[in-house]
């Protein structure tokens, strides 16, 4: 990968970074956290407890997820400054550039993640 893709693919990882950001402030109304958002939004007298637990879970799981988004950003842009962005962080092959090119911020190749994904799924 030479470096005017690894230019770009970095800003492109800047520019989803500064959206996820945005999205967080305007959605809490600044710095306050999801759960205190949602304390505030779901926490009427009105509400019954199973709404409101329902919707503090579901605060919880954007919170989740949009922390672990901004964490594999982190670590793209660290691997990119470190000259390792590019390569599987688990078996050192490259990855293919049209999965970076599609998901930036990704730190496997493909046939790892699939490793990856059937060992974090539950045994049925």
């Amino acid at each position: 990968m030479d470096k005017t893709q690894v230019a770009s693919l970095r800003q492109q990882l800047l520019d989803h970074k500064a959206g996820i950001l945005a999205q967080i402030a305007q959605q809490r109304g600044g710095n306050m956290g999801r759960v205190e958002a949602a304390a505030e939004h779901f926490g009427h007298a009105e509400d019954s407890r199973a709404q409101v637990a329902s919707e503090r879970s579901l605060e919880f799981a954007i919170e989740e997820h949009e922390s672990a988004q901004l964490n594999a950003i982190a670590s793209a842009l660290e691997r990119m400054d470190a000259g390792t962005y590019g390569e599987c962080t688990d078996c050192g092959q490259n990855i293919a550039p049209a999965r970076l090119q599609a998901t930036p911020e990704v730190a496997r190749c493909l046939p790892c993640q699939e490793a990856a994904e059937r060992h974090a799924r539950p045994a049925k």
